[in-house]
C-alpha cells in the first residue's frame, strides 16, 4: 500500500511539471532509442541473411580465385594469374564428390539495363551462368525457362531477369517474355523471370540479369573476368571431405607448388555466416557504446532535474514531516519519482527505436519485421537502474532535509 500511495505521489508530481517531466524524459528516450534501434536493424538484417544461409544449404562452399582479395586498410594481398574458365570447367569434371557444381562470372556490378524508352539506375549486375547456379544461389523461376542446353553452349544472346529489372523496365501487367533489354551495346531476349530474393545492400540480389556462361566470356575482351564456383555437396562423408578433395583438384589444375599456401579461396557458407555474425557483433558494440554515453548524458540530466525538483519542493517536504513522514518514506517518494521518469522515456524510447531499427533493416534488404522483447526486458532494467542512481542522491538529500528549516524556505 505504501508504494502504491509513493506511486500516485510520484505521478501527481510528474503530472503537475509536464515540460520538465517530457524534456527528461526525451534524454532518456534518444539514449533507449539508439541502443533498441541499432540492435533491432542488426538482428532483423541478421536473421534474413541466416535465413539466406539455409536456404541455400550449409553444404555449400564457394571457391573464387585471390587476385580482388584484400586485407587490412585495403592493402593488396599476394597476387596470381586469375582461375580461367578452362580452369573452372576442367575442375568440374573432375570433382568426384557427390553433388552439384555451378560455375559463375560477373560481367559488370554497375551497369544500367535498357529496354526502348526505359532503362534502370547504373548499379545492375550482369552475371554469366551454367544451368545448376539458380538452385545452388536459391533463385526459384516465376515466369518463362531456364536456359537450355543449346543456348548454354552456343552461348546464345538469352537472359532470365530479376524482379527489380522487370519492375524498372515493364509494365505492371506486361509479359516480358520474348522481349529485348539491352546492356553495353549487346541485345538479349527475356526467356524467363525469377522470384524475389532479397538481401543485404538494399536488395542486391534482385538487380541481377543472368545470361548464359559462354555468352559472358566474350565480354572478356574488354575486361578481366572472375570465375566463381559454388559447389553444393550431398557427399555422406561430409563437407570437410568434400572441400578437401575440391582444394586437392584445383591445386593440381592450378599447379599450386608443394608446401605453397593456394592461389584460390575456399569459403564455405557456414563460414560466411560466422563472418557475418563477427561484423554484427563489432556493430552490436558500437551501438552499446552510443547508447551508454547518451544514456550516461541523460543520467547527468536527470540528476540536475531532480536536485531542482527538492529544491523547488522544500517546503512541502517540510510539510510531510511535520506530519509524521519519516526520511525513508520521503527518500522513497523521490526515488520512485526518477524512475517513473525514466520508465516513461524508456517505453517510448522502445517502441520509437524498433519502429526506426525494421524501417533502417528494410533499406538493407531484410523483410522480417522484429519487436525486440529482449531489448524491451533490457531497457527496463536500464531504465530503473539509471533511475535509482540518477535519484538517489537528489532523494537522499530530501530525506535529510530539517523540517523547521524546510518550512521557513520560501
Amino acid at each position: 500500500m505504501q508504494f502504491l500511495t509513493y506511486f500516485f505521489e510520484a505521478f501527481s508530481s510528474v503530472k503537475a511539471n509536464k515540460l520538465r517531466t517530457i524534456l527528461t524524459a526525451a534524454m532518456i528516450t534518444i539514449g533507449i532509442t539508439a541502443l533498441v534501434g541499432i540492435m533491432t536493424a542488426i538482428d532483423a538484417v541478421n536473421e534474413s541473411i541466416n535465413s539466406g544461409m539455409s536456404d541455400l544449404g550449409v553444404n555449400n562452399f564457394d571457391i573464387t580465385d585471390m587476385t580482388r582479395r584484400r586485407g587490412a586498410f585495403g592493402k593488396k594481398m599476394t597476387k596470381k594469374n586469375v582461375i580461367t574458365y578452362q580452369e573452372m570447367r576442367k575442375f568440374k569434371e573432375l570433382l568426384p564428390v557427390e553433388g552439384k557444381v555451378s560455375l559463375e562470372v560477373t560481367v559488370g556490378q554497375s551497369l544500367e539495363i535498357k529496354r526502348l524508352s526505359k532503362k534502370t539506375t547504373p548499379n545492375y549486375n550482369v552475371t554469366g551462368i551454367d544451368d545448376m547456379y539458380l538452385k545452388n544461389n536459391g533463385y526459384t523461376l516465376k515466369e518463362g525457362r531456364p536456359f537450355t542446353s543449346i543456348e548454354l553452349e552456343q552461348g546464345q544472346n538469352v537472359a532470365i531477369i530479376t524482379k527489380e529489372v522487370f519492375d524498372n523496365l515493364f509494365d505492371k501487367n506486361e509479359d516480358p517474355l520474348n522481349k529485348t533489354i539491352g546492356f553495353k551495346g549487346k541485345k538479349f531476349m527475356v526467356i524467363g523471370v525469377v522470384e524475389e530474393k532479397g538481401g543485404l545492400g538494399g536488395g542486391s540480389a534482385d538487380r541481377m540479369v543472368f545470361i548464359p556462361l559462354i555468352n559472358a566470356n566474350k565480354f572478356a575482351t574488354g575486361q578481366t573476368l572472375y570465375y566463381k564456383a559454388v559447389v553444393n555437396t550431398t557427399d555422406p562423408r561430409g563437407i570437410d571431405y568434400a572441400v578437401s578433395e575440391a582444394r586437392g583438384i584445383l591445386r593440381v589444375i592450378r599447379k599450386d607448388q608443394l608446401g605453397k599456401p593456394d592461389s584460390f579461396e575456399i569459403k564455405k557458407r557456414d563460414s560466411l555466416s560466422e563472418e557475418f555474425n563477427t561484423m554484427t557483433s563489432t556493430l552490436r558494440l558500437g551501438g552499446l557504446v552510443i547508447a551508454i554515453v547518451t544514456l550516461l548524458g541523460a543520467s547527468i540530466g536527470l540528476m540536475n532535474i531532480m536536485m531542482v525538483s527538492v529544491t523547488e519542493r522544500t517546503r512541502e517536504i517540510g510539510i510531510r514531516k511535520s506530519l509524521g513522514a519519516t526520511t525513508n518514506a520521503i527518500r522513497q517518494q523521490f526515488l520512485i519519482e526518477a524512475v517513473f521518469i525514466c520508465l516513461l522515456g524508456g517505453l517510448f524510447g522502445v517502441f520509437l527505436g524498433a519502429l526506426i531499427g525494421n524501417v533502417l533493416s528494410s533499406f538493407m534488404g531484410s523483410e522480417n519485421f522484429i519487436f525486440p522483447w529482449l531489448w524491451l526486458m533490457v531497457s527496463i532494467v536500464v531504465c530503473v537502474f539509471v533511475g535509482v542512481t540518477s535519484g538517489f542522491y537528489p532523494a537522499n538529500k530530501a530525506s535529510k532535509l530539517d523540517p523547521i528549516e524546510s518550512l521557513r524556505f520560501e
